[in-house]
This record gives structure tokens, C-alpha cells and sequence, in this order.
């Protein structure tokens, strides 16, 4: 969920390569967290950061509108996949490089088709799971073939966009945002419905085998409803199993833009993260876990320049530091490897960039600039 870039308000970038903003498409639609552009470029706000050079920053292909990345090792060599919501693609790279490999789906709704794709997880290198905003539901791929398995959430799902995936018993739990709203105003912005309404900003699927292939089923959803803990403009969250906690993204800038800390049930804790820190508006959620407990969540704050990272003490969620690339701006989704290979020995970071493509960043280089303890990996 991004605005759009301008020669207007981006004429520095316009010297990069591959970030210019010259072929950006026209918005064909107005998302629910939109905003005007002109109000949240870092260059305007005071936000203390480093600045960590990009390890690299794929191709620039604006007409596809690049948003969330995911990555799974394949034969021991680290692969990279991006959703593409205007051209209801995937779009797949080299991990370590950002050479570009190959385009999979293409628009439809059949299985293997896509309409507007926009979160996406990877899990236990063998599947993909992939969100249609516009088929309003969530696909399931075997990888590396990219092969449909399932399809579900149609009968439920409006609006929706991000997700979580774990593990449970011998399948997995999606949990899945859902962004509805209550229509539009008169001047055709959307409305957020009220609070008693949101109680399913979030739902919950079990996917199990059934036989040779997979099925769905819905296990209900949740959503606070009450003013400090509701979810007005949702799309990114991420959970951490070790420490029974959920972290959501709200996107209203008007409420708040933050993370709220949920637990696993679905239930608010009653606290935030990040309202210090946030000035544009909280996006992609990963997080880098270590061995001993301890670790970091890495969050993205959307300036339509360049992109704010801010990191958050795995444990107390006590701020540990921010920091931007030198070019990647206007992120939506993240994604965090942690395994290490010859490239990234210690894990990479990758962040979407300007609508237009995926940056990377070695962990090496993150840790330094912000002078972070050694990370055993588990």
C-alpha cells in the first residue's frame, strides 16, 4: 500500500539508477492507507538513523508495481520472490545477486492465476503463500516449481493483504489481515468502519493434508475493537512463537501509525511500539531471531524518499536504533533470512523499493552501523 512518487517530489532520485520514478504508473485505484506523498519525506522530519548502503537493488520495473518479498533456499542457493500488483505476477530473482530469473502466474482466477497479489511467506523452503487482494483470498505454491495447491478464504475475505505463516502439527497456521472498509465518503476516500466493526480485521486458517493434496480451514477470526487497541488500517503482521507475541502494523496516520502488540490468541496486550519513532507510516514487520532468545524486530517507516528501518529489542520492544538505505524509499513489505551463505553470511535484509523493485542489505553491514551484539542463529 504506497502512494506514488513524482518528479516533483523526488527530483535527487531521478540521478539514481534504477530507482528513477519516470515510468511510475497511473494510481489506478485509491488504496485505504493513501496519503499525499508531500508530507512524508524523511528529508522533512528529524528522525535519528544510519545510513547502510544497499548490498544491491534489483531492476527497476515500475510498470509491475513491485510490493512484498519473501526468500527460501533452493538446493542450498538463496532464491527471492516479489509480488507484482499490477501485472498480478510474481516476479523471482537470484537471492544473492538480484538478477531477475523469471515471471510466474499472470491475471485470472484460476489456480495459478493471480489478481493483485500482495503479501507473501515463505515456509520450510517448500511452500509459498501469496495474497489476492482483488481474487479475495490466499493461494498455497509448492516450490521451486511454483506448482498451485490451494486456493481458500474467498467465502470470507474482503479486502485483504498481509500475512503470517507458522507451523502447527503436521500443516500450518495463516493468519491473514483483512482491510474492509464501510465505504467511501464524498469525496471517495474510504471510511473506516466503526470500532465494533473490527473485530475481524484478522482471521485464521489451518492448512492440512488431505490426502495427495491440501486443504483450508477457516478457525475464526479477531480484531480489538476497543479505541487503544483497535486496527483501523491493517496489512502487515508478523508473530514470534518463542515469546507468545503478534506485532500489527497500524497504518491510520490519522489514529496513530505504530505497532500494537498482540498475543497469538488474537488478543491485544495493551502496548504499543514505535510511537516515538514513527513519522511516516509503520509498514513491513520481520524479525531476526537468535538463539538465546534475545534478537531485534526490523520494522519499515514509509517516507516516500527513503525509507526509515527501525529496530525494536526482540524481548522489552525497547527502540534499538533506526536506519536507511541510500536509495530504497517508499517500502511496503520486508522480508528477513537469518541463514547464512557465502553472499550473507550472517543473514539479508530485503525491503520493496519505490513500487519498482526489492533492495537488499547484508545483515553484516546493519549490525555494524548500528553497533549490535553477535546474533547466534538457532
Amino acid at each position: 500500500m504506497t502512494p506514488r512518487c513524482s518528479f516533483r517530489l523526488l527530483p535527487a532520485l531521478l540521478l539514481l539508477p534504477l530507482v528513477a520514478c519516470s515510468a511510475m504508473p497511473a494510481v489506478a485505484d485509491r488504496e485505504p492507507d493513501q496519503y499525499d506523498a508531500d508530507d512524508v519525506l524523511l528529508r522533512d522530519h528529524d528522525v535519528p538513523h544510519v545510513v547502510v548502503r544497499e548490498a544491491f537493488v534489483t531492476e527497476a520495473t515500475p510498470e509491475e508495481n513491485i510490493d512484498s518479498p519473501a526468500s527460501w533456499l533452493q538446493d542450498g542457493k538463496r532464491m527471492l520472490v516479489a509480488t507484482a500488483k499490477a501485472s498480478d505476477a510474481l516476479v523471482v530473482y537470484d537471492g544473492d545477486s538480484g538478477r531477475r530469473l523469471r515471471t510466474v502466474g499472470g491475471p485470472g482466477k484460476a489456480l495459478g492465476q493471480l489478481q493483485r497479489p500482495n503479501g507473501v511467506a515463505t515456509i520450510d523452503d517448500r511452500y509459498l503463500f501469496v495474497v489476492e487482494r482483488d481474487n479475495q483470498r490466499v493461494q498455497m505454491f509448492a516450490l521451486p516449481e511454483f506448482t498451485p495447491l490451494l486456493a481458500f478464504g474467498e467465502d470470507a475475505l474482503r479486502q485483504p493483504y498481509g500475512l503470517w505463516v507458522r507451523a502447527k502439527g503436521e500443516g500450518y497456521e495463516v493468519l491473514v489481515s483483512d482491510a474492509y472498509m464501510a465505504g467511501e465518503d464524498a469525496d471517495g476516500d474510504d471510511v473506516v468502519p466503526p470500532l465494533a466493526q473490527l473485530d475481524r480485521r484478522f482471521r485464521r486458517y489451518e492448512v492440512t493434508r488431505s490426502g495427495d493434496g491440501w486443504q483450508a480451514r477457516d478457525a475464526g477470526s479477531f480484531g480489538d475493537t476497543s479505541m487503544a487497541g483497535a486496527i483501523r488500517i491493517p496489512e502487515s503482521l508478523f508473530g514470534d512463537e518463542a515469546h507468545g507475541r503478534l506485532l500489527v502494523a497500524e497504518e491510520d496516520v490519522s489514529t496513530g501509525t505504530r505497532l500494537r502488540e498482540y498475543d497469538l490468541q488474537g488478543r491485544y496486550l495493551g502496548r504499543d511500539v514505535g510511537a516515538g519513532q514513527y513519522r511516516a507510516q509503520a509498514e513491513g514487520i520481520a524479525l531476526m531471531a537468535c538463539a538465546d532468545g534475545g534478537g531485534w524486530w526490523v520494522a519499515s517507516d514509509q517516507f516516500a524518499d527513503r525509507t526509515v528501518f527501525h529496530l525494536f529489542d526482540r524481548i522489552s520492544l525497547a527502540h534499538a536504533g533506526s536506519f536507511a538505505g541510500k536509495v530504497t524509499g517508499l517500502t511496503d513489505g520486508v522480508w528477513l533470512d537469518a541463514r547464512g551463505d557465502a553472499r550473507f553470511p550472517q543473514g539479508v535484509f530485503y525491503a520493496s523499493h519505490l513500487d519498482q523493485g526489492v533492495a537488499a542489505f547484508d545483515w553484516r553491514d546493519i549490525a555494524a552501523a548500528l553497533k549490535l551484539p553477535q546474533c547466534a542463529r538457532p
